[in-house]
């Protein structure tokens, strides 16, 4: 009979020992659990702007669709979202930008209290408005003049000629924008010489020459570096003192940081409202939570 021969090298029985431990990784921090975000403000605080059942159209397309928020007095309101869900486009009607553009229409209502004007009736001024609601971009943009003649610009518009009060508004404006220390002795130079962070307190400052009621900052400092962008961010909350800021944001720690009220957008509709710390540690919405914990956007 046949027999199998045995392998010549035979592997080694396999003893069953200690079943190895897995250790479970930390949890990934999120907003959710962060001591950064702000606490909630005052629920007393007046309402400054109302937006009602508002909807935007560019020709055809639309772009909002039944907004309603408020925005209140002497607070930071941050609006969040993925890219194209509205946010800017929003912010943009508050000073009547999409004006320039032909085919564009507004429906509902954006009230400016306390006078209860309604800012995209077409009977309101759009230059006069601006006078009220000064707008920040998103990337400095300071005219081809020199710093005095750019903070200048917006008081001559409103037929201001007195050179003392000239230097007197421009020398505030400066120093509300933490920008005076740094230029007094070059105010004849070309704001085109200032740093990206100092061009970008330049614009503030010209924003804030008309002693606005509303300020509105499109990303004002994404395209700034992280000094420049701490410098702007400390500005922004000491100027809420005296002005209502709206700020569009892409960054979740910027808008925890320094804003007093969130609304987070998404495709062209507002999904949540509310205290910053509510809305980023205790969202109501789905959608909110998995946008601000970084699921998507």
């Amino acid at each position: 009979m046949v027999t199998s021969a045995a392998p010549r090298h035979a592997a080694p029985p396999v003893h069953a020992g200690p079943a190895r431990m897995t250790a479970t990784p930390p949890p990934i921090p999120t907003l959710l659990d962060s001591d950064v975000v702000r606490p909630a403000p005052p629920a007393s605080r007046a309402i400054k702007a109302q937006v009602e059942n508002f909807s935007f159209f560019y020709s055809t397309v639309q772009a909002l669709a039944d907004v309603s928020l408020p925005f209140r007095e002497r607070a930071i309101t941050a609006l969040i979202g993925p890219s194209g869900c509205g946010k800017t486009t929003l912010l943009r009607c508050f000073n009547r930008m999409h004006d320039l553009y032909p085919g564009n229409r507004y429906v509902g209502r954006i009230l400016l209290h306390p006078d209860n004007l309604n800012i995209v009736a077409r009977e309101v001024d759009p230059i006069s408005l601006r006078m009220r609601i000064s707008m920040v971009f998103q990337k400095p943009n300071p005219f081809p003049k020199s710093i005095f003649e750019n903070v200048a610009y917006g008081l001559r518009l409103r037929g201001i000629r007195s050179r003392s009060e000239l230097e007197g508004r421009i020398q505030v404006a400066l120093e509300d924008a933490a920008l005076w220390g740094e230029v007094k002795d070059r105010l004849r130079k070309p704001a085109y010489d200032l740093s990206g962070g100092q061009q970008q307190r330049l614009c503030i400052a010209r924003a804030l020459a008309n002693e606005p009621e509303v300020l509105l900052l499109d990303e004002p400092t994404s395209a700034l570096d992280p000094i420049a962008t701490s410098r702007i961010e400390d500005l922004i909350v000491e100027l809420k003192e005296r002005v209502t800021i709206a700020i569009v944001t892409h960054n979740m720690q910027q808008a925890a940081r320094i804003s007093d009220y969130t609304a987070f957008m998404y495709l062209g509709k507002l999904i949540e409202y509310g205290a910053t710390a509510e809305v980023f540690q205790n969202p109501k919405c789905k959608e909110t939570e998995d946008y601000v914990t970084g699921r998507f956007g």
